[in-house]
């Protein structure tokens, strides 16, 4: 029991003083991760050098658990990895990652491979550990860790690819670099299986633990609505699943637990950032962001504190050390440069990746720093006694070697290849914001002023301040002018492609729309976004176009109703069409509103008005898509206006409880009764009304001239043969060519016969289709719905039986189809299919 509260006591130090360490990093412009490593050492020896401090006392315990708290390599794997590779995933934006998933890859797993290979095969005939013992070294020295790199990127500005490109590196090649080492570790305990085992060990471990940690994302996703927007629920359960498939895929499974935690990470992340309240996934960033900071500041402290003892191992051997160090740095840079200057630019030349810039890739090359995971391995490799004492030293000396050399230079090296400077747009926007902003904050200063009977004195001297500061940021705001058009054009395109992702998760975070419909509305907004990237112009107005077309789903829902009668589908998705539609609709205005307030003071009328083109028209499509919807289902379009506008009445009661509970006039208990009282309300307004679709074939025959003189038992008796089908706009009933196998008979809707010279429009109470049948000849012409359209569908081998029985109904089909035989009446209009 002693011994458990002094190990207590001393992380709890430890982590004491890490919270001292990151602010004075901080304050001294100095990258984190080598002030840990400095620290640490710096521990270890002091430690070593008081072992014999008495015991008892505060000072003596505080120094003896330190220098005897040594967790052995697989308590910290186990503890400290699953935190700091699914933090990493989930704050990466899946987005982003997915546009250079080309280079990262190539760099994550082809660059671990190089960097293995070249490090083993440099360091195998010029020391004593065997092939395999110097693979193993390889692949601890090939993972690079992003901390001190990005710390730096954030304070210097650097460009966001750049970031992306390293965060996304780090956390693949972290999965790779592992599961190597796993293979040649196991292959030195069981020498039998050679070359290709080794191969397709790694490939196992790696493919099976994408596959397993996808998996459980998927299912952690699809549990969440569960646990009903509770965020210590939330939090709770993806740590559980982080450790979960961790230990099952590295202890059960026989796969690798690293990449099965980042698969699962990447899988709640980017459905996370669609399904979960906007809220919600910021407060799960956050605690996994405190988890990694405590589990990498520890990592580094516990390891950085045994590298004075890993110099024992050393002895007399120090310079022949030095001489396999300095091997190791060199086969390491060798193979990282093959990859960033010939192997990236292979993999551009096909076209499947963007090139990257050479000054990139030169702070890519020399910031490819080692951290917590390389040493993490270095102490289980100093653990393991199948690896010589030699492959752990030399980890942890290349790892100090890349924290002490190259972080504390990269970022002189950064200024120096100008990476810490803006784009000319970048430039632009910046200036004319800076303008803008100085002249409105000049206007507030004088009504508070004014409000505050301030001495006009005073504020005519702060004005000149500001006219001071604001002058260069007006003179820059007007030189903004000097940005090409298109350039101008395309970035305001993606400021307003950012501005409806936001607002579609505020009305997430409102509550206004439903999960399913905010997570198909981001997933768009999203599309609309990279599409402005890659294409400008063109490629945006393409990608808006999906959302008042009809995707896959909804397409094999419609195939599910026409050919075998299931229509639960079909209802469930045109009910989430007039959600999402009603929710883009009044996004859509808002953002007309914000590009005449905003587009057009930061990048110009010109810019402005060719956004406020894209956006009417996007609104009218949207406008004639509801329409539609409107049209064939009124009741229903009436019944989610009043949930839209109960929604919102909602969030804006929940707003006024918020806003007295910060003013002081409610209580703490009132307050949490009304927010009980408001969450039982929510809960009943929340759920989408069902739809019916109105395929009661009784009914829809009764809208039928044709059937209305039937006697009932010869209503009930036809409706047996007749179908039930709901059409969608646009949607080709019948394809000219193809062969007859029914006639169809509308009961709601348009449809439109395209034939020569003039298409022609058929309308409630006709039908079409019968030529077809009747000649046993193809069709004569497609048949296309002009918008929802409810039928009744006649088989060719019904055909008859209705003739038998109904002889009226067979004397009126064949008088009008031999009406539009003739082609002159065809021409007015009469023909259909």
């Amino acid at each position: 029991m002693h011994e458990v509260i002094l190990t207590v006591f001393g992380v709890t130090i430890l982590l004491g003083l890490v919270s001292l360490l990151l602010p004075l990093a901080e304050r001294l412009s100095f990258p984190y991760a080598v002030m840990l490593a400095l620290v640490g050492i710096a521990l270890g020896a002091l430690t070593s050098l008081a072992s014999g401090a008495a015991h008892g006392t505060v000072l003596g315990d505080i120094i003896g658990t330190l220098n005897h708290f040594e967790p052995s390599a697989e308590t910290l794997l186990a503890i400290f990895l699953p935190p700091l590779l699914f933090e990493a995933a989930l704050t990466l934006d899946v987005r982003q990652l997915g546009e250079e998933i080309g280079p990262v890859l190539l760099l994550a797993v082809a660059g671990v491979v190089l960097c293995t290979f070249a490090a083993g095969f440099a360091l195998w005939p010029i020391s004593d550990m065997g092939l395999l013992a110097a693979l193993a070294l390889g692949a601890i020295i090939a993972t690079t860790d992003p901390v001190a790199v990005v710390g730096v990127f954030r304070d210097v500005g650097a460009p966001r690819r750049l970031s992306t490109l390293v965060e996304g590196e780090s956390l693949f090649n972290d999965a790779a670099a592992i599961a190597i080492y796993t293979v040649a570790v196991g292959m030195l305990v069981k020498p039998d299986g050679g070359a290709l085992f080794g191969v397709l060990l790694f490939l196992r471990q790696f493919i099976g633990g994408v596959v397993v940690g996808a998996l459980a994302g998927y299912i952690v996703i699809r549990l969440m609505p569960l646990l009903r927007g509770n965020r210590l629920a939330e939090a709770t359960m993806t740590i559980a699943s982080a450790y979960i498939v961790y230990v099952l895929c590295d202890h059960y499974l026989g796969l690798s637990g690293i990449v099965a935690v980042a698969a699962a990470a990447i899988a709640i992340s980017a459905a996370g950032r669609r399904r979960l309240a906007p809220a919600n996934f910021e407060n799960l960033i956050e605690i996994w962001e405190q988890l990694a900071f405590w589990a990498a500041s520890l990592i580094f402290l516990l390891a950085a504190m045994q590298a004075p003892e890993q110099l024992h191992h050393i002895g007399g051997k120090w310079l022949m050390d030095l001489g396999l160090l300095a091997v190791l740095i060199l086969a390491a840079m060798v193979a990282r440069g093959v990859t960033l200057y010939g192997l990236i630019p292979a993999l551009s030349a096909t076209g499947i990746a963007q090139p990257i810039e050479n000054k990139y890739k030169i702070v890519m090359l020399w910031g490819g720093l080692r951290g917590a995971v390389s040493l993490a391995l270095a102490a289980a490799a100093t653990e393991n006694h199948a690896l010589p004492p030699e492959v752990g030293v030399l980890a942890t000396g290349f790892v100090m070697v890349t924290l002490l050399v190259n972080a504390p230079t990269l970022r002189p090296l950064m200024r120096l290849v100008q990476l810490d400077r803006l784009s000319p747009a970048e430039t632009a926007l910046r200036d004319r914001v800076i303008g803008l902003s100085r002249a409105s904050v000049q206007n507030e200063i004088e009504k508070i002023a004014d409000s505050h009977e301030i001495d006009p004195a005073v504020v005519a001297e702060v004005g000149r301040v500001y006219r001071r500061q604001a002058g260069p940021g007006e003179a820059a705001a007007s030189a903004a002018d000097d940005v090409a058009d298109p350039l101008r054009t395309r970035t305001a395109l993606l400021t307003l492609a950012d501005h409806e992702q936001q607002l579609y998760s505020q009305h997430l975070q409102a509550r206004i729309v439903s999960r399913a419909g905010a997570a198909t509305l981001l997933g768009y907004a999203d599309r609309l976004r990279d599409a402005a990237r890659t294409e400008g112009v063109e490629g945006y107005q393409r990608a808006s176009m999906q959302l008042v077309g009809f995707g896959r789903s909804f397409r094999t829902a419609n195939m599910l109703h026409r050919r075998f009668g299931i229509a639960d589908p079909l209802a469930k998705c045109i009910a989430a069409r007039f959600e999402i539609l009603h929710s883009a609709r009044s996004v859509l205005r808002e953002l007309i509103a914000f590009n005449e307030e905003h587009i057009h003071a930061l990048f110009g009328e010109q810019a402005a008005r060719d956004l406020a083109e894209l956006l009417e028209q996007r609104l009218a499509d949207v406008e004639r898509a509801v329409a539609a919807l409107r049209l064939q289902y009124p009741t229903y379009a009436h019944q989610l206006q009043v949930q839209f506008l109960v929604r919102t009445a909602a969030q804006i009661e929940a707003d006024r409880y918020e806003q007295l509970r910060e003013e002081s006039i409610l209580n703490r208990d009132v307050f949490d009764d009304l927010e009980r009282d408001l969450r039982e309300r929510r809960r009943l307004i929340e759920a989408r009304p069902s739809l019916d679709l109105g395929l009661n074939r009784e009914e829809l025959i009764g809208r039928v001239p044709l059937f209305s003189a039937l006697d009932e038992g010869a209503r009930r008796s036809v409706a047996r043969l007749l179908r039930p089908r709901l059409a969608i706009p646009d949607e080709f009933i019948v394809r000219k060519g193809d062969r007859g196998d029914a006639m169809y008979f509308i009961s709601s809707g348009a449809v439109e016969v395209r034939v020569a010279p003039m298409p022609v429009e058929l309308g409630s109470g006709a039908f079409f289709g019968e030529l077809a049948l009747l000649e046993d000849a193809p069709r004569n012409a497609d048949v296309v719905a002009l918008g929802y359209c409810q039928l009744l569908t006649l088989a060719a081998r019904d055909l008859d039986r209705l003739f038998d029985t109904e002889p009226a109904i067979r004397a009126e089909i064949h008088a009008v189809a031999q009406t539009r035989r003739n082609p002159a009446v065809a021409a007015q209009g009469q023909t259909a299919g």
